[in-house]
């Protein structure tokens, strides 16, 4: 049966892989952006999760297209790497207000339909980094790690209406950003992963696509990574 479906930051990247994964499995998808135009076959609508009048805004309109969010992927997110003693407040704030106090507004105004209608699916974006930590990256490392005690909490609060809550926690994956890196980097990273490459971001896609599915239906307030291994025992 077609779900209404919510992606945010789902014009890029891993989040545009599982906003296409749901939509071949025949969901309602839209996908959040902040600028531009949304991808082509998706559904878009602009967004900019730092302000709650714009969450408010998007979620009406897709309530309004597609009806009420029964699954939600809580993916938009920014990074502003530098090493500890050179941040500045705002490159910690503002990493932290996308990632995290952004993932908390879409899930706050996602969950009032989800509990009208007692089921629902919210799955947060993590990273391996949230979990192992990374030099230069206090601010990211602490927004994604923020994300696992705000899903076990709302599992806690909200599954008494079948409402569910993960994180997927992906490793390395293969962008834009990743072909970036040196040679050396790249065989530095991959000699950490025991399966010893990158994901794809379908392989990311299909996990978030199964914790949403009713297959997952008793799986709540876990953990799942999808890293090759590197983040084993965290």
């Amino acid at each position: 049966m077609s779900r209404s479906v919510l992606v945010t930051g789902g014009n890029r990247g891993i989040g545009l892989a599982i906003a296409r994964s749901f939509a071949e499995a025949g969901d309602a998808v839209t996908v959040t952006h902040r600028g531009g135009e949304p991808p082509s076959g998706l559904s878009g609508v602009r967004c900019d999760v730092t302000d709650m009048s714009s969450v408010e805004s998007a979620f009406d309109e897709v309530e309004s297209t597609q009806g009420p969010v029964e699954v939600l992927v809580a993916n938009a997110g920014i990074t502003r790497d530098t090493l500890l003693l050179r941040m500045g407040e705002d490159e910690f704030t503002d990493v932290v207000d996308t990632n995290l106090t952004g993932a908390f507004r879409v899930a706050k105004r996602a969950a009032k339909g989800m509990l009208r209608a007692r089921r629902g699916r919210v799955v947060f974006i993590s990273s391996v980094v949230g979990l192992l930590g990374s030099p230069g990256q206090v601010n990211y490392a602490a927004s994604k790690a923020g994300l696992v005690g705000m899903a076990r909490s709302m599992a806690r609060e909200l599954g008494s209406r079948g409402i569910t809550a993960n994180v997927v926690a992906p490793g390395f994956v293969e962008s834009d950003m990743t072909d970036e890196l040196s040679d050396e980097r790249r065989e530095q990273i991959l000699a950490e992963v025991p399966l010893g490459r990158y994901a794809s971001a379908d392989e990311v896609a299909r996990v978030v696509r199964w914790v949403a599915s009713d297959d997952a239906a008793y799986v709540t307030g876990a953990i799942i990574p999808v890293d090759g291994g590197l983040g084993m025992g965290h």
